[in-house]
């Protein structure tokens, strides 16, 4: 009767509180297999010799076949779900320590990492597909770096992340030289507790494979007499000196007389086009391509170079300090003209 009240009280704990409580990873935590008959044990971790008692969650435990106390430790085999949660050993009315049993689990959902450049920091995307849990905040992960974290190393070092929308972003540290050539893979785990469930999966790649550079900077247009000569800068983040980490770069423009779309991995381009954008990869390895940059609309011809005030949203030649101030004095010149037509219609 008590082993269906333990069954009872832990199938009740689940459903009303779900993981709630593990939004960190606990201190002491075995994961165990599904109904697997290999018993997993459950340390007291303490210095105190002599009996203890066991509880789960508020109750004793019952010990029957499948949970056997031996001495400090529980060993509990044919995990199911009503037994996952809190074990705690006591010592009369004081608790000593808590473990707490989860369930192994495959872990499918969605890590990704990404490099700016060869610097000694990337970052990681773990995304957690159980919309559920998502909304109920039950998730704790984390991300390790290196073999001691793929083999489950207790001296691991982990990185935490706030979850946004059901997206866990971690920045990790590496100390691969930029300069030589890449032997050795990088190896980044990821451990994610939802639900009780332990989900545990291991990403290997190099460094070079998951390069993605920021977007670049348009800097101009040169108008010259058959082309646009386009003046593009490295992002802010990319690696240092560029002649030795250098980029490609790709232009997509639209044409004027007919809205079509073309490209171009010269920075020279036809002269007659509405606007343009720019992506960039590594030149050498072929990495992936960065975001395009947001299109820029092209303004050439003298006449129009007064237009050419606000770098954000135009793309045109450099323009000398006295040129823009030319175009104040125009304005204001014209707007002088205006008020003196409507004050001469006016007194007519």
């Amino acid at each position: 009767m008590k082993s269906l009240f333990l069954w009872m009280s832990g199938l009740l704990f689940l459903s009303l509180t779900g993981a709630q409580d593990l939004k960190l990873f606990p201190e002491h935590f075995v994961v165990a297999k599904k109904n697997d008959a290999n018993p997993v044990t459950l340390t007291c971790h303490t210095n105190i010799e002599g009996d203890v008692r066991w509880t789960f969650q508020v109750e004793d435990v019952d010990i029957e076949d499948n949970i056997q106390q031996n001495g400090l430790n529980l060993s509990v085999s044919m995990v199911d779900i009503p037994m996952l949660g809190k074990y705690s050993c006591w010592r009369g009315e004081e608790m000593l320590s808590s473990t707490y049993l989860l369930l192994e689990a495959e872990a499918p959902d969605y890590l990704s990492c990404r490099a700016k450049s060869y610097d000694c920091n990337f970052s990681c995307v773990w995304i957690d597909k159980r919309q559920t849990a998502v909304r109920l905040g039950q998730t704790a992960v984390r991300l390790g770096l290196g073999l001691e974290c793929s083999e489950g190393g207790k001296t691991c070092d982990w990185v935490s992340s706030d979850q946004q929308d059901g997206r866990f972003q971690f920045e990790l540290n590496h100390s691969l030289s930029p300069y030589t050539e890449e032997s050795t893979q990088l190896e980044v785990t990821v451990e994610a507790i939802v639900e009780f469930s332990v989900l545990r999966k291991t990403k290997r790649f190099y460094l070079r494979d998951i390069i993605e550079p920021d977007s670049p900077n348009i800097v101009s247009c040169q108008e010259g007499k058959e082309d646009l000569n386009i003046t593009i800068d490295a992002p802010s983040s990319w690696s240092t000196p560029h002649s030795y980490f250098s980029l490609e770069h790709q232009i997509e423009y639209v044409l004027k007389d007919d809205g079509k779309i073309g490209r171009s991995s010269s920075v020279l381009i036809p002269k007659r086009i509405s606007k343009l954008r720019v992506r960039s990869r590594d030149a050498m390895v072929l990495s992936a391509w960065s975001q395009w940059t947001a299109w820029k609309n092209v303004i050439t011809g003298k006449k129009k170079l007064c237009k050419c005030k606000n770098k954000a949203k135009t793309c045109c030649p450099e323009l000398p300090s006295e040129y823009l101030e030319n175009c104040k004095n125009r304005k204001g010149r014209k707007k002088g003209k205006k008020s003196a037509k409507k004050t001469l219609k006016y007194n007519a």
